[in-house]
């Protein structure tokens, strides 16, 4: 491929992609070389480690190395996960690893660091190449802060060293990939479903003599995807194991074992805030007293011994199996504690409702915002990795026919259009306001 000029970031929930396109819009990932393994996706995980010694002193890793660093240690650790949650809340301000204070910024601009150095010369000299990152159209949380999040990705990226960012729309990235495969004019969906957002762009591509250009229609999105759907079979199938739902003694009574921890438990970005000293000691009391304590003991194991990772395998396999089958066995067997249950894709989708009526009513909203109907639409491109769940392929073949449903590059599209998108002359036409 000819010298990039321009790139395009893809930072998402779980996984990260970066592209490059070159002067003629020919677009490549950028690769990742871990044990000789050439990786187009960076996992969006890093993992610290506590090395002790004078003077002590903490490592971190990213991507397939945080993976193995966690595996393979023999120090203390903590992993993280799915930190991209945390962009948007204000409740975040900062958490302690190993004694020390990392602020969101931190953690971020570390990630995006360490994922440059594994690059290699792909991402060496960024110059004032344009940089267009992936945001969703809303951030996860309750009250999602939006001048907060890109206030804290906007020095995040600075501390890496790359030069001043510009956002657009993951789903607006999808549609400009997906776009070039267009031959005549067309009202396009774009719906884009990650792991901790799905998002809607509503769009109409008209061919012209000077290539393809776009009206944006109208955008919606929820802050609900994949690992929403995570959350509920860890909540009705992990944590009951763990302790969820029992009950233990205090001064002759009986009462139920407080919900609240298992609430961050089922979270990703939440699970490895649960490591700190008064949340264990809280629940080894609670074990002491509980009427079942060998699951509060696995309980406490799972987060003391960082088994998140291993935990989050076993609920994403059965997960993609519940895809192609009716009922999979949840398997999770880690230092000491073992799980194996049937979960069936009937519960799943009992599970799964509110959120899939969430899903419904921002789809609703996009059509609202534009004034068009579903009928208007002449495709819909479904990208990333929930959109395999039956339930939600079946809640848009309702609604526009299953021969309007197209998939691409699940995992590619949106930083390929993202970097094309930093080829066009007016590039701003399609980023969103600034925050």
């Amino acid at each position: 491929m000819a010298a990039a000029h321009a790139i395009g970031i893809d930072f998402g929930t779980t996984n990260t992609v970066v592209a490059l396109a070159d002067s003629n819009g020919a677009v490549s990932p950028v690769c990742f070389s871990h044990a000789d393994v050439a990786h187009e996706i960076f996992r969006s995980a890093l993992c610290y480690e506590d090395i002790p010694g004078k003077p002590r002193r903490i490592e971190s890793s990213a991507g397939p190395w945080a993976i193995e660093q966690f595996l393979a240690t023999p120090y203390e650790h903590r992993f993280i996960q799915s930190f991209k949650s945390f962009a948007a809340s204000p409740l975040f301000t900062s958490t302690q690893i190993f004694g020390k204070r990392f602020t969101y910024e931190d953690i971020l601009s570390g990630f995006l660091a360490l994922l440059r150095r594994h690059a290699g010369t792909a991402l060496e000299n960024l110059g004032s190449l344009p940089v267009i990152a992936g945001r969703p159209v809303r951030f996860v949380g309750a009250a999602p802060d939006l001048a907060l999040a890109i206030q804290r990705m906007n020095a995040a990226y600075a501390r890496a060293g790359f030069p001043a960012m510009r956002y657009a729309y993951e789903p607006v990235g999808a549609a400009f990939f997906f776009a070039r495969r267009l031959k005549q004019n067309a009202t396009i969906l774009v719906a884009d479903f990650g792991g901790g957002t799905s998002d809607f762009s509503l769009m109409r591509f008209r061919q012209g003599l000077k290539g393809i250009t776009a009206e944006p229609l109208g955008h919606s999105g929820v802050g609900v995807a994949g690992d929403a759907f995570d959350f509920r079979i860890i909540d009705n199938v992990v944590a009951p194991r763990l302790g969820k739902g029992g009950n233990y003694r205090n001064e002759g009574k009986t009462l139920p074992i407080p919900s609240q921890p298992y609430g961050q438990f089922a979270q990703w970005h939440q699970l490895a805030m649960l490591k700190s000293p008064k949340v264990l000691a809280e629940l080894r009391k609670l074990a002491e007293a509980a009427d079942n304590p060998k699951a509060l003991e696995d309980f406490i194991t799972v987060i003391e011994m960082d088994l998140g990772f291993g935990l989050y395998r076993a609920v994403s396999d059965a997960k993609t199996a519940l895809s192609s089958v009716a009922r999979t066995e949840l398997a999770f067997d880690m230092e000491g504690v073992s799980i194996r249950e049937t979960v069936t894709r009937r519960d799943f989708e009992r599970w799964i409702a509110p959120e899939l009526a969430q899903i419904d009513a921002a789809l609703d909203q996009v059509f609202t915002v534009s004034g068009l109907k579903p009928g208007d639409v002449d495709q819909v491109f479904m990208t990333g990795g929930s959109s395999f769940v039956p339930a939600l392929r079946a809640l848009f073949e309702s609604r526009f026919g299953p021969e309007r449903l197209a998939t691409g590059d699940q995992l590619q599209s949106i930083a390929s259009g993202l970097a094309l998108i930093g080829l066009e002359p007016d590039s701003a036409a399609w980023l969103p306001p600034v925050a």
